[in-house]
């Protein structure tokens, strides 16, 4: 059979009427046959493209030609030597937008599963207990703090230590991962997942120091001037939710979809009452936006026992959520109000939420991101009955270390500003990667300028 005849693998996952039940992960994942078959799809390009669309510059083809000959240990070792969180990155990553889109297969066939291949062999190696570790260079006796244990910080913290270095991450919740902890439920990206990610780090000789807030506990300044470190990279994310400004956002059962995925995730509300966090158990929920938080958001509150309706302003085909995302909401029952956007929340004499009013919208001209700007229909209000709304329209910049440190240059979206080549702010010593520079955005996006910065903190010590 020739190679471009061979269909693309589908990964097996739970039935729809299942999973809509429980927080266990929804796809089950490749198994050993299937990997091999669809990494046989490869057609061994001379110029692999898929390269380049990759933000940490995995050697795919390579570590695919593994996955058909059947090292799937080599071949997880082949993804790490660029990648430090490959299970994680198999999961969440957007490989349809960068990877996969480039893979000339694509052209007249469907693409190389590229990311169901990495999620395998990432899994194979933790499931098989036979994790080898890398060689460490010479310790170098410079030290290095990471702000964040978040996807960029951890990144950094990876490559920095292999390089001799030490490294130590300071992390403001009593959990690491940052938004792959809090923000990813469990039945996307499951907790052991992230946990086993961060294990292989420790042992690697990384430090983490837990429930210390930088910016509180010590500010940057006092980490170099005090604290003895050499450099700092800031990778505090994105964790200030965005609100829509209209009447009725501080009724009781108004959520940020930061606060009701935090409840969910880091505080365990889906094992209630096992874990005593107030339970978010609603009847009517509505969740505002269309992006991959408000799926997470939506789909966490359909297991949680809520009829759940997701309302955003433009058409389908302008959602930002992964595909797969959508489909994986739908096919569990979560309904989508398109082309309708929140004029009001309406609560009752104890102020809590039993309505929303909506306005029709229409796609007009387009706007400064490109797609048809939503306009409002006059006269189309109509009213939504809820006990719950979920606002998932974006997040900012903490603005904490800023605050702390004048000279740290920001823009006016409250982001760092960075050299794009090094990472580096402007304060001498000190880089930022992930979502505090860019603005909210993907995993991959944020480790791709963590492994930016460390290769520059690594020239900026060696010069030091």
């Amino acid at each position: 059979m020739a190679k471009e005849k061979i269909p693309r693998q589908p990964m097996p996952e739970q039935a729809p009427e299942d999973r809509a039940r429980n927080f266990d992960e929804v796809p089950y994942g490749y198994t050993e046959e299937t990997a091999i078959l669809e990494a046989s799809r490869c057609l061994k390009c001379k110029n692999p493209k898929c390269v380049t669309g990759c933000p940490v510059n995995v050697d795919i083809p390579a570590f695919i030609a593994l996955v058909q000959e059947g090292k799937f240990i080599e071949a997880a070792q082949k993804v790490k030597e660029q990648n430090t969180l490959p299970a994680v990155c198999g999961r969440v990553c957007p490989q349809e937008e960068q990877c996969e889109k480039l893979c000339v297969l694509g052209v007249k066939d469907e693409p190389v599963a590229v990311g169901r291949l990495e999620r395998f062999v990432a899994d194979y190696e933790r499931n098989s207990g036979n994790i080898k570790m890398p060689k460490i260079a010479e310790k170098t006796s410079k030290k290095v703090a990471c702000v964040g244990a978040g996807p960029a910080g951890l990144t950094v913290a990876g490559d920095l230590i292999k390089l001799g270095h030490e490294v130590t991450v300071f992390e403001a919740l009593q959990e690491t991962g940052g938004v792959l902890t809090y923000g990813i439920p469990e039945f996307r990206l499951p907790k052991a997942t992230v946990q086993a990610e961060v294990d292989y780090l420790k042992k690697l000789g990384v430090k983490f120091v837990m429930d210390f807030v930088v910016g509180r506990n010590s500010t940057i300044p006092e980490l170099l001037d005090k604290e003895g470190f050499d450099a700092v990279f800031i990778g505090t994310g994105a964790g200030l939710p965005a609100f829509m400004k209209i009447q009725g956002e501080n009724l009781v059962g108004v959520y940020s979809a930061n606060e009701y995925l935090t409840r969910s995730n880091l505080m365990k509300a889906y094992l209630f009452p096992k874990y005593d966090t107030p339970p978010i158990k609603r009847q009517r929920v509505a969740v505002i936006g269309g992006g991959n938080v408000a799926m997470d958001s939506a789909r966490t509150a359909l297991r949680l026992g809520a009829d759940v309706t997701i309302v955003y302003r433009r058409a389908r085909e302008q959602m930002p959520a992964r595909n797969e995302e959508i489909h994986h909401a739908e096919e569990e029952g979560i309904k989508l109000k398109l082309l309708n956007n929140p004029v009001r929340i309406i609560g009752d004499d104890r102020h809590r939420v039993v309505a929303m009013e909506c306005i029709r919208m229409k796609l007009g001209e387009p706007d400064e991101s490109g797609r048809r700007r939503p306009i409002p229909i006059k006269g189309s209000e109509f009213i939504m009955e809820l006990d719950t709304v979920i606002v998932a329209i974006g997040n900012k910049p903490n603005p904490l270390i800023p605050q702390t440190m004048p000279e740290l240059e920001t823009s006016k979206w409250g982001t760092i500003v960075v050299n794009e080549e090094t990472m580096q702010t402007s304060v001498p010593g000190v880089y930022a990667g992930g979502d505090i520079v860019s603005g909210a955005a993907t995993v991959i996006l944020a480790m791709g300028q963590g492994r930016i910065a460390a290769k520059a903190i690594n020239e900026y010590l060696a010069k030091k």
